[in-house]
């Protein structure tokens, strides 16, 4: 039993990072009122980006360049939105939809593989030597850095939204605009930072599963966590705190799997390998239904600011 939960704590430590990354990012850029449905895709760019910059320059740096990636993306996002105020949600799809095919052409075009990149050196890990075989304090060890990372940037972007200048007038953006533009602070550079500091932490989020969980991008990167940080920010009432949370239920969720298969394989036979594999996103939709119409969402969320408004 003590093996069972060492494993599915370790699993979940390699496994909620880049579901974190991506819903705290998620919540900034919904704070400040601008729906970001394109997590998917901003991850899916990151996850490239690191693992082709990690093969001509340190892997470190290609995981900046993944961040790089993800806010370029962003940036498209936001000047569909912000500055020509197009559909937030059909702008987010086709970034989504855009960077599917993307991905897989310059897979193609960089590697010539259709399933995978070159495999590229992983980040290092922290390992204490024996202090790792000690069981459940061993499993907090033996992590990228990325993962000790993920642990401080919701309380860091937490922090951010509360307690400074930026933080307070992002959070206004996102629930009266129009007063906030009376004052004479500009709303579309506040959303338009906010936005590219979502596509940065997509970006990492991504980069992590290309850097640290693989040593490479594999063409169906980032399978569906994109929308599972979605559900976990609105599961977690667009805070970065409570959106770290739910990203970590969920990545406890997929690793019940990995638990099972290694400690206890009899009763993981039981289940049906494609229930297994199901079982984090069916518990997203659970969530989303159960969460139904609860409040928590900024008022002016997926409105185009337009300063003749009133």
């Amino acid at each position: 039993m003590l093996e069972f939960f060492h494993t599915l704590l370790f699993s979940t430590l390699e496994a909620a990072p880049p579901l974190v990354f991506a819903a705290v990012g998620a919540s900034l850029c919904e704070r400040a009122g601008v729906v970001n449905v394109g997590v998917e895709g901003m991850m899916r760019a990151g996850a490239f980006a690191a693992a082709a910059a990690a093969l001509v320059m340190p892997t470190p740096l290609g995981v900046v360049v993944g961040a790089l990636a993800g806010a370029s993306l962003a940036a498209v996002h936001g000047l569909l939105c912000i500055r020509l105020r197009s559909d937030q949600v059909v702008s987010g799809m086709a970034l989504n939809l855009v960077m599917l095919a993307l991905g897989t052409f310059l897979l193609e075009a960089v590697f010539h593989s259709s399933s995978g990149s070159t495999p590229i050196t992983q980040l290092s890990r922290l390992s204490l030597g024996s202090i790792d075989a000690v069981p459940l304090l061993g499993a907090l060890f033996n992590h990228s850095a990325l993962t000790y990372l993920a642990v401080l940037a919701p309380l860091l972007a937490h922090w951010a939204l509360k307690h400074t200048r930026w933080g307070l007038r992002v959070r206004a953006v996102g629930e009266q605009p129009q007063a906030v533009a009376a004052v004479g602070i500009p709303v579309g550079t506040l959303r338009f930072s906010a936005v590219l500091l979502s596509g940065a932490l997509a970006g990492v989020g991504g980069a992590v599963l290309s850097t640290a969980t693989l040593d490479h991008f594999e063409h169906h990167m980032p399978s569906g966590l994109g929308f599972m940080a979605v559900a976990a920010m609105v599961f977690g009432r667009w805070t970065p705190l409570g959106a770290a949370g739910a990203a970590t239920f969920f990545a406890l969720a997929d690793s019940l799997r990995i638990g099972l298969a290694s400690s206890a394989p009899s009763l993981a036979q039981l289940v049906p390998g494609g229930v297994q594999l199901a079982l984090p996103y069916a518990l997203t939709l659970l969530v989303l239904a159960v969460q139904g119409q609860r409040g928590g969402a900024p008022a002016a969320l997926g409105q185009s600011f337009d300063l003749e408004r009133r």
